[in-house]
């Protein structure tokens, strides 16, 4: 199916993902290389703190104090600390851990990073267990894990964590309904669709604008696989566009969920069955990919748009630089495509992503003294760049735009022009029965690409397994 050209590339790319994936290696070997001798000269430093008196270095931080009490104290400290992600949020977050072990030499961090689906398979196992990691990066799925979070409120009035640089409007996004400060929010973003310049251009078609329609969507899926034979787009976040955002798409200031979190409040079938019908269109005439070849994306390195065997992809703002790094030309974002040219967006900006404590953390303290580090100080978030969006302390914020590379003034821009879109009211905030739900229709799309049942059915279907979640909590 595909184009010479195309095949051509294909070959081109899978020989630099091997590449990659021998120099990931020998990265994995050097970074645990470096962690023996960063513990080795732990033990070493405290060592000769006690018996000498020795006075600490200054460091070189916005906020200096982080992590003084037991680096004084010479007790050892182990915290565990796990996210998700692609390889640059994996570096950038490793060498922050490697910054702060230097400066507090008491303090060992045990990094794990996975993909997203692999880190809540993982993150569900440890809370059957009762073993959360000290640190923990979480999402609008939070309600889920709520028993097993440690509220932060407490270390916020005891300076541990300073909030002193952000406003109530950014704390707000990463709290729950009660008003429990349950994370510190790392950055804020929203969504949107990368998508290939040249490749638009090629297929003669114009780039999308800001209010573009889900049948100029389709349209240009269609004519990029006519006219290049490739994938209009690769996987959407067919739960957000199809359902979440759909429904505030329909009906202004609406919401699938409640804003109580107990419920649905909207319910109309035929909204779902409309977006459900579009993907089994696409699919059908081989624009979108299957189930199948969904699952043959691991990352953001081998999504579509970034191997060139599609010209757009679902993203969220803060993976934009990731995007750009991993495909290697230009890349652009447009705002996800509406229902009607002059209807609601159906999404606003929100927390990307928080750092969480767990509840059953040993070390509380330590694991706050981190979280502050993490947020606010300047030389830490110099090379976490706004990889997982907008930084929420303004003085992080300033000095992270004014180093800024084109990759990531997309993102800045991107998020300022659809936080300038009309306010809209949108539940941001995910219930805990979510994730059964759209694991449940993830299963319904794929037997609708498959023709095993119609859209109208699937659409039936989704909302009365969402009820009846609800019912059984109540």
């Amino acid at each position: 199916m595909f184009t010479e050209t195309y095949r051509i590339r294909k070959k081109l790319k899978q020989v630099t993902s091997e590449n990659k994936d021998s120099e990931r290696c020998k990265r994995g070997s050097i970074m645990k290389l470096r962690r023996l001798m960063a513990l080795t000269t732990a033990v070493v430093m405290a060592a000769s703190l006690t018996a000498c008196g020795g006075q600490k270095a200054e460091t070189n931080t916005q906020t200096a104090d982080s992590g003084k009490e037991s680096a004084a104290s010479g007790e050892q400290i182990t915290l565990r600390m796990a996210w998700w992600g692609s390889q640059t949020r994996h570096d950038a977050t490793n060498k922050v851990i490697e910054m702060y072990e230097e400066q507090n030499p008491n303090v060992h961090i045990e990094a794990e990073f996975y993909d997203f689906d692999s880190y809540f398979t993982k993150l569900d196992t440890l809370v059957a267990a009762d073993d959360v990691w000290d640190i923990f990066q979480m999402g609008g799925n939070f309600p889920k894990y709520i028993n097993s979070i440690e509220p932060m409120d407490s270390y916020i009035e005891a300076g541990t964590i300073d909030v002193s640089d952000t406003t109530e409007n950014f704390l707000a996004t990463t709290r729950d309904n009660d008003g429990t400060q349950v994370g510190i929010s790392i950055g804020t973003n929203t969504y949107g669709i990368a998508y290939d310049p040249a490749m638009f251009a090629e297929a003669g078609l114009a780039e999308p604008s800001d209010n573009w329609t889900w049948d100029e969507w389709k349209a240009d899926c269609l004519a990029i696989t006519e006219k290049l034979g490739i994938y209009g787009s690769s996987k959407m976040d067919n739960f957000i566009a199809g359902v979440t955002q759909r429904a505030s798409q329909a009906e202004k200031d609406g919401n699938f969920f409640k804003k109580t979190n107990d419920g649905l409040e909207f319910t109309d079938t035929a909204t779902f069955a409309s977006y459900m019908q579009m993907i089994k269109d696409l699919t059908d005439a081989g624009s979108y990919p299957d189930a199948g070849a969904i699952k043959e994306i691991k990352d953001i390195e081998g999504d579509y748009l970034v191997t060139e065997d599609a010209a757009m992809t679902w993203v969220s703002s803060n993976q934009i630089a990731s995007i750009v790094n991993a495909a290697g030309r230009e890349i652009k974002i447009a705002p996800v495509p509406r229902i009607t040219k002059d209807g609601s967006y159906g999404m606003g900006v929100q927390s990307s992503q928080q750092l969480c404590m767990a509840k059953s953390s040993k070390n509380k303290e330590e694991a706050a003294k981190f979280i502050n580090y993490f947020v606010n100080d300047i030389e830490a978030n110099k090379v976490l760049n706004g990889e997982r969006g907008v930084p929420i302390m303004s003085k992080v914020r300033d000095v992270v735009m004014e180093q800024a590379d084109d990759s990531s003034k997309m993102i800045y821009d991107f998020v300022d022009k659809i936080g300038n879109f009309p306010k809209e009211d949108c539940n941001v905030i995910s219930p805990d029965p979510k994730t059964e739900i759209e694991d449940q229709y993830k299963l319904l799309i794929e037997k609708v690409q498959y023709g095993d049942v119609t859209p109208e059915d699937a659409a039936r279907q989704l909302v009365e397994f969402a009820e009846s979640k609800f019912t059984r909590q109540q």
